[in-house]
C-alpha cells in the first residue's frame, strides 16, 4: 500500500466537518479504485446520518425521533466497519483505521443506548405550572390583623415597633 493511499483513507476518516468536506484527489489513471469509491460512499452515508442527528439536536427533537436517528446512524456506521474489515487487504485499509472506526462505533452505541432508554421511559410528571402556582388560595382577610402588632405593621410604620 502506498503512503498516498494510507493518507487518503486516514483523511477520509477524520472526525468533524473536514472529513465530510474532503474529496480525494483524482488519480493519474482516472477515478479511485472501486473499493475506495464504495468505502467513500459508505462513509458519506454515515456522515449524512450524523448530520441529521446534529440538525435534530439543534431543533430539540423528541427522544423517540432521536432514537430512530441514532439507530439509523449506528447501522450505517456498522456497515462501514464491516466493509472496511472485509476489504482491508484488497483496498489497503490500515488496521488502525478499522480500529478507530470500531472505537467510534462503541461510543455511538453507548449514546444510542442512553437516548433510546430516555425515549422508552414514561414521561416525567410535570410539576405545577406558573398559573397553578399563582392561582393558589389567598389568605383569608379575616385572619389579617390591622394596626399595631400585626403581621403587616412594617407597611405602615416601623418594623421594630415602639
Amino acid at each position: 500500500m502506498t503512503l498516498r493511499r494510507a493518507l487518503l483513507i486516514a483523511a477520509c476518516l477524520l472526525p468533524g466537518t473536514a472529513a465530510a468536506q474532503f474529496q480525494p484527489p483524482a488519480q493519474p489513471q482516472g477515478e479511485p479504485p472501486p473499493c475506495i469509491k464504495e468505502f467513500l460512499s459508505l462513509r458519506d452515508i454515515a456522515t449524512k446520518k450524523a448530520g441529521e442527528i446534529r440538525a435534530a439536536s439543534e431543533h430539540h427533537a423528541t427522544p423517540q425521533h432521536a432514537c430512530s436517528l441514532f439507530n439509523s446512524f449506528a447501522a450505517a456506521e456498522a456497515k462501514l466497519i464491516k466493509y472496511a474489515e472485509d476489504n482491508t487487504a484488497w483496498c489497503g485499509i490500515p488496521p488502525q483505521v478499522v480500529a478507530g472506526l470500531k472505537q467510534q462505533h462503541v461510543k455511538t452505541v453507548q449514546i444510542r443506548g442512553k437516548v433510546c432508554q430516555a425515549a422508552a421511559a414514561p414521561p416525567r410528571p410535570a410539576g405545577p405550572s406558573l398559573s397553578d402556582a399563582l392561582g393558589a388560595p389567598v389568605p383569608n382577610a379575616g385572619n389579617v390583623k390591622s394596626g399595631r402588632g400585626g403581621t403587616f405593621d412594617s407597611l405602615t410604620g416601623s418594623s421594630l415597633g415602639k
